[in-house]
């Protein structure tokens, strides 16, 4: 008996390891929670500076500081918003369309919470960063002739309504992500949701004053180049960041960011030198936006020739974009933001669903899914994406209109937003 209770006492102390190492907390992994810190950094660093000078560069020189006040403002009231309910609504357990509120003012959520493996308070600071981005995109297709008051009023509504529910149903578990779109990094949520609301709030607030009549051309190239270049290294953390840790998927999808980027600038480069007989700067920082664009969707699920491919489809989709369809549309979007984030999105999608094939060299479908269903299911995902953010994007651009009004007077317009907006002149005149 006593030999018995001594060997059941060996067993017992045997076992006590292995307790408690299951009642150990887990504990974040320190290379990936630096990871994510970087990559949350660079991508905030996408919208200031990157965004505002980018779109600056793009408009004239009398409406550019209105351009980095309304980027700048915009990415402070997204934060907040975020904040104060727009991740609980995003990421909080819900319905198939939006998260609850569970998480408001990030409520419930403890200083050695984890997301993964790394703090959860990082995923909210990164996911933070998508939003305000994703807002600031859509300010350059209603630049120069829009109320700084009516863009505010419109980006409460919109991220509420469009960006929220869309980054539930993709990202946390909702409606798409259930039938199976694959989306990486935000080629729905971030890039042709921000393009359809760009092009909707266009045709609301109408041509500028002199368009068609008067040369509207870029006053700054060389700012241009800068925020591309900016654009360029942050978007390394919006791809390979989306991987979540920093591991082999965070390294193709970094290797896909760089490969398809080049390949865009090479497409639209040689494309616009034989329509148009010179090749130009602005051309080469257009393709590699195009190329970032059309890569984001599929970066961590595609092989490298996948994303060249995709790279090379970008290049030219985002030149016929901006110097076709525009035409076709009858739509004066000034940064090109349909033209470029709009159609190099869809085109990204679509082909995501053919190169993350295995037999392409992708990471492969989801068991029994085949090629075309895949594309199916991403073409449906895109159509869901225009057509919610696009019913949003009215509702809130006319509660604008009514509340305050969309538009300055003419008058002012034709002055310049800068001084007439914001009291303000970046330029000795």
């Amino acid at each position: 008996m006593n030999k018995k209770l001594f060997a059941l006492g060996v067993s017992g102390l045997a076992s006590l390891p292995s307790l408690a190492l299951a009642a150990a907390p887990a504990v974040a992994d320190k290379a990936d929670n630096a990871f994510m810190m970087i990559c949350t950094a660079l991508v905030l660093f996408m919208s200031i500076p990157g965004i505002a000078l980018f779109y600056g560069g793009l408009i004239r020189g009398k409406n550019v500081l209105s351009m980095l006040t309304q980027v700048t403002v915009t990415f402070a009231l997204v934060c907040v918003l975020w904040m104060v309910y727009g991740y609980s609504l995003a990421f909080g357990e819900g319905n198939a369309f939006f998260g609850g509120f569970s998480m408001a003012m990030l409520k419930g959520i403890e200083l050695t919470a984890l997301t993964g493996s790394f703090y959860q308070y990082i995923h909210v600071a990164f996911q933070a960063s998508f939003a305000c981005i994703t807002v600031g995109l859509i300010v350059g297709a209603i630049a120069e002739r829009i109320r700084f008051s009516a863009v505010l009023i419109f980006v409460v509504i919109w991220l509420t309504l469009a960006y929220l529910p869309i980054a539930h149903m993709v990202w946390a578990g909702g409606f798409l992500a259930a039938d199976g779109a694959l989306d990486f990094a935000g080629g729905t949520v971030v890039h042709i949701n921000a393009a359809v609301a760009g092009l909707v709030g266009a045709y609301l607030v109408g041509k500028r004053a002199g368009y068609g009549k008067e040369a509207f051309k870029p006053h700054n190239l060389p700012m241009v180049f800068t925020g591309t270049a900016i654009l360029y290294v942050g978007w390394f953390g919006f791809n390979a960041g989306s991987a979540s840790s920093a591991n082999e998927i965070a390294a193709l999808a970094f290797l896909n960011t760089v490969i398809a980027t080049a390949g865009a600038i090479l497409a639209w480069t040689f494309g616009e030198w034989a329509l148009r007989g010179k090749p130009s700067l602005l051309g080469a920082c257009s393709g590699a936006i195009a190329g970032l664009v059309a890569i984001t969707p599929a970066c961590g699920t595609v092989g490298v020739g996948g994303a060249l491919i995709i790279g090379l489809a970008g290049g030219l989709a985002g030149l016929w974009g901006v110097s076709t369809l525009k035409k076709w549309l009858r739509v004066d979007d000034p940064c090109d933001v349909f033209g470029v984030h709009g159609v190099c999105g869809i085109v990204g999608c679509i082909l995501t669903g053919v190169f993350t094939s295995s037999s392409l060299g992708g990471v492969g479908y989801a068991e029994g899914v085949t090629m075309g269903h895949q594309v199916w299911v991403q073409l449906f995902s895109v159509g869901v994406t225009v057509v919610w953010t696009g019913v949003v994007a009215f509702v809130g651009f006319k509660v604008a209109d009514m509340v305050v009004g969309l538009r300055v007077p003419e008058e002012q317009e034709r002055e310049g937003l800068d001084v007439n907006s914001h009291g303000e002149n970046a330029y000795n005149q």
